[in-house]
């Protein structure tokens, strides 16, 4: 016998049922697996490759550490590599990396890591998945899901976009649980057996070991399993001794498979996941930028005491929500309400930190005025949104006027009442009131009135103001100080800040730079009956509402913005339309309105009246199996703002709706300028080109809808995105996913897919009713997707305003540089302090070979690994890049 039985579970650590209920099915498990290994020396077991198992474990029984740390070492207990199995696509290429880290740290800390990239139930594999592993020293995969029909054996060398390839195994024949029934039945072990060495064999050829994985979801150890793997003259061991133990072809003999794995060929890859609950994929991409972006970059370069705790319970919370049925929303309501509340814990961590160090900066900036920071890794010109008193113009460090544009200004008029006084003053706490600070109050006429202002240093004690109350005062009125939200156009240095002030007295050198090496010209936004033009970007609101787009160069897009419902009465693994169904895309009214018309910021709103379905039939009926939507409907308004800013090559819309509408989905559709045959998404350190077919044979209907984290392009048209965004080329057009709204978990009938992917339980939740509103942008352009990036970049990382907070006579500090970051489709990716050094990660988003100039206050640099492991000295200053290559940079 040549079969090798690896005894494992696989553990959805919350599905379709909540974590904690899990948790206690888990401990239960756990016991019976230590205790099994202890009793039964020849058992082996191979814990799911990842360390939340152990960690959930422990937090009950912290006891049982020892016990398995002793069988972690004696090779018997395989743990890791990864913290939680993760989904690939709905989180950012930094969450998979700290995903990574976690689980070998923790790993080591009881033995060390299984040495194996397992990835067993994965909707799917990103493009450089191999490459995040080699770097972190693991040259072996193990997938299931997504592996193309080219590959004909078990064993392939996937290829990363950069070149780097691991040997990786695939998990044919059942995948996970391919040696799960060879021991149901003691009494037909070798009938059984043959039959998997017959199916096996003609993956894995005459000779090579076969591989057997004993054990699916939730499965616990069978008392007994060596002796009857002994039986059979078979051997056990974990996946890593298996793999490890191989004496096969080197990886540069495999066959290869290149790029991302998203091919239906070998088993369901359950595209749906994708879309269903957005608001959570919403809420996981302001929490990774909000801490990948700005609170570790910030705290790198201008806190002072490293707080690696809170940004490490931060990522705890983010590589938590990434599991494999969490951020994917395929779970039961309460689950994804745990997850949402993960997420939200984390972006909280993370604005936390970004206030601290951000309250420092402002210090030194003198109340009234307002500290702008750059987030971006390089110099930046662009419009900020701030808020300050007065009617003066705004001037910067060098006293410069800085271009701007009131938006709005503030209410003055705060409470104007009949009212006992001595009530109002009830309202008063120490200076506070109404959400301001008193900076004086005066008795005239039967009045009592206060002035109040965001700030005040003016003495005021409530009592003195009851001593000139009489009975002839009965009115009150609160009266602001004069405020409004104000478009500035700021230059800021690299990671850096600047700041800006209302002045009575500014100098005449308009629109000079405050960021050394900053001089970019700008041309004001001009807006006129249902146009908006910045000199870069047309914009023509349609009767219709949808938009005609046309750049300075002639690329036009017409009809850009056309909302379509229609029927979805699938799950929230897979979308299934009704067999009848009715899309609904013309609007019943229209409603232009200008809202600012520059210049610098240009905007409209743009409502738009439907009437949509109410809800669907999902069940069917014999005459239509598959459903149909209702006769009755909702009036839905959907409102677009429609912004053009000054110096920005792309419309800004914001798309807002009150859903109350069952078993649809919603689309916004961007028709491309040019014939395409292919999209190209970024994603996970990786631009990815896909057609406009998936690879069929599993059983599940392969749709053309696929992922795209911050940006997608086709045919001369860029959207660009907030959070991970199913798409779809369909018809000469961008289709991107706004909503997809159902009401089952799993349904054991979708039409789109033969078998249930999990149990069939409502989720009333998913549909998602109530107020929905998704941010993106609209970019037309000219040749390859180049211009895209740096782009995404400015839409994604908006300049931060910050109050001041110092003296109102301190002078506003001059600009301040942090860390510079430039070279030909060089991205940042990570910026954080680790170990006492400045720890960088960029990645060359080219088809080229490129170079990298990282420039700032650091006289000493060196590569790493993705463990932060040093691998020698670099010369920062000129850092070639192979293409996509993902470069760990230390600089102190």
């Amino acid at each position: 016998m040549r079969v090798v039985v690896v005894p494992h579970t696989h553990w959805d650590r919350e599905w379709y049922e909540p974590f904690q209920r899990f948790r206690l099915r888990l401990v239960a498990l756990m016991d019976e697996v230590l205790d099994t290994m202890e009793r039964e020396p020849a058992y082996h077991f191979t814990l799911d490759g990842q360390l939340a198992c152990v960690d959930d474990y422990l937090e009950v029984r912290p006891e049982a550490r020892d016990r398995i740390a002793a069988l972690v070492r004696e090779g018997r207990l395989a743990i890791g590599p990864w913290q939680i199995l993760l989904d690939e696509f709905l989180c950012s290429g930094e969450n998979i990396v700290r995903n990574l880290e976690l689980g070998m740290s923790r790993a080591d800390k009881l033995g060390g890591a299984m040495p194996v990239g397992y990835l067993p139930d994965m909707f799917g594999h990103t493009a450089q998945m191999p490459q995040i592993l080699r770097l972190a020293g693991l040259t072996h995969a193990c997938v299931y899901r997504g592996v193309p029909s080219s590959v004909v054996t078990d064993a392939f060398a996937w290829v990363a976009p950069d070149g780097t390839a691991v040997r990786t195994q695939y998990l044919p024949a059942g995948g996970y649980g391919n040696g799960a029934h060879l021991f149901e039945a003691p009494g037909q072990l070798e009938a059984r057996a043959e039959e998997f060495v017959a199916t096996m064999t003609r993956w894995q050829g005459e000779t090579a070991p076969l591989l057997a994985m004993y054990g699916t979801d939730h499965s616990a150890p069978v008392a007994g399993l060596p002796e009857m793997v002994a039986s059979l003259g078979a051997r056990m061991d974990t996946l890593s001794g298996y793999i490890t133990s191989l004496d096969g072809p080197a990886v540069e003999q495999l066959p290869r498979v290149e790029g991302e794995l998203r091919s239906h060929a070998r088993a369901n890859i359950l595209p749906g996941v994708i879309s269903v609950r957005a608001h959570v994929k919403q809420a996981m991409g302001r929490a990774e930028r909000m801490v990948e972006r700005y609170a570790e970059p910030l705290a790198t370069l201008w806190g002072e005491a490293w707080p690696g705790r809170f940004l490490d319970m931060a990522w705890w919370r983010l590589v938590d929500a990434s599991g494999h049925d969490s951020v994917t929303g395929c779970g039961v309501d309460d689950t994804a309400q745990q997850v949402a509340a993960r997420i939200a814990e984390a972006e909280h961590l993370g604005q936390a930190v970004r206030d601290m160090v951000t309250a420092r900066l402002a210090a030194a900036v003198p109340s009234g005025g307002i500290l702008v920071v750059n987030p971006s890794p390089y110099d930046r010109s662009g419009v900020v949104l701030v808020e300050v008193a007065g009617s003066d113009p705004l001037v910067d460090a060098s006293g410069a006027r800085v271009p701007s544009q009131t938006l709005e200004y503030a209410p003055t008029l705060l409470l104007d009442e009949e009212m006992d006084p001595r009530v109002a003053l009830t309202f008063v706490h120490g200076t506070e009131l109404y959400g301001q600070h008193v900076t004086g109050w005066s008795v005239t006429e039967g009045v009592l009135t206060f002035t109040v202002a965001r700030e005040s240093s003016a003495p005021f004690d409530v009592s003195e103001v009851a001593a000139a109350l009489t009975d002839d005062v009965t009115r009150v009125r609160i009266v602001a100080e004069p405020r409004r939200t104000v478009a500035a156009l700021v230059n800021t240095p690299a990671l850096g800040h600047t700041s800006l002030a209302p002045s009575t007295a500014p100098n005449t050198a308009e629109g000079t730079s405050a960021a050394a090496g900053v001089s970019r010209a700008w041309e004001g936004v001009r807006a006129g009956e249902r146009v908006l033009d910045n000199g870069l970007l047309k914009v023509e609101i349609a009767a219709d509402g949808t938009l005609t787009l046309t750049t300075a160069d002639g690329v036009t897009v017409t009809g850009a913005g056309r909302i379509v419902d229609g029927g979805d009465v699938g799950d929230t693994y897979n979308y299934a339309p009704p067999a009848t169904d009715r899309l609904v895309s013309d609007p019943d009214d229209v409603e232009i309105t200008p809202v600012c018309t520059g210049p610098l910021v240009a905007a409209a709103d743009v409502r738009r009246v439907y009437r949509w379905p109410a809800d669907a039939q999902v069940e069917g009926t014999p005459e239509l199996p598959a459903g149909a939507r209702s006769d009755g409907t909702e009036e839905i308004v959907v409102g677009t703002r429609v912004e053009l800013r000054a110096g920005e090559p792309f419309v800004r819309l914001r798309v807002e709706f009150d859903n109350r509408c069952s078993d649809h989905r919603v689309r916004l559709h961007v028709p491309v300028p040019a014939p395409a045959t292919s999209s190209f998404a970024e994603g996970q350190f990786a631009v990815v080109e896909r057609g406009l077919t998936s690879e069929a044979g599993c059983g599940e209907t392969p749709l053309p809808t696929f992922p795209a984290s911050s940006w997608v392009s086709a045919g001369g048209v860029a959207a660009l995105l907030e959070h991970v965004t199913e798409y779809e080329l369909v018809d000469g057009e961008l289709a991107l996913t706004l909503l997809r709204s159902v009401g089952y978990l799993s349904r054991n009938r979708n039409a789109l897919r033969p078998e249930p992917a999990g149990p069939q339980l409502p989720t009333p939740a998913a549909q998602s009713r109530g107020l929905r509103t998704v941010s993106m942008a609209l970019m037309p352009h000219t040749g390859s997707w180049a211009a895209v990036p740096p782009a995404a970049e400015v839409f994604r990382h908006d300049l931060l305003a910050v109050p001041g907070a110092g003296e109102p006579s301190l002078p506003l500090p001059p600009a301040a540089a942090g860390l510079s970051v430039t070279g030909e489709g060089v991205v940042m990716t990570s910026l954080r302090e680790r170990d006492g050094w400045k720890e960088l990660r960029v990645v060359a988003m080219s088809d080229v070979d490129t170079v990298a100039t990282i420039e700032g206050a650091f006289t000493e640099a060196r590569s790493a690994d993705l463990r932060g492991r040093p691998c020698g000295p670099v010369d920062a200053s000129r850092l070639p890049l192979r293409a996509w290559e993902i470069a760990t940079i230390q600089l102190r």
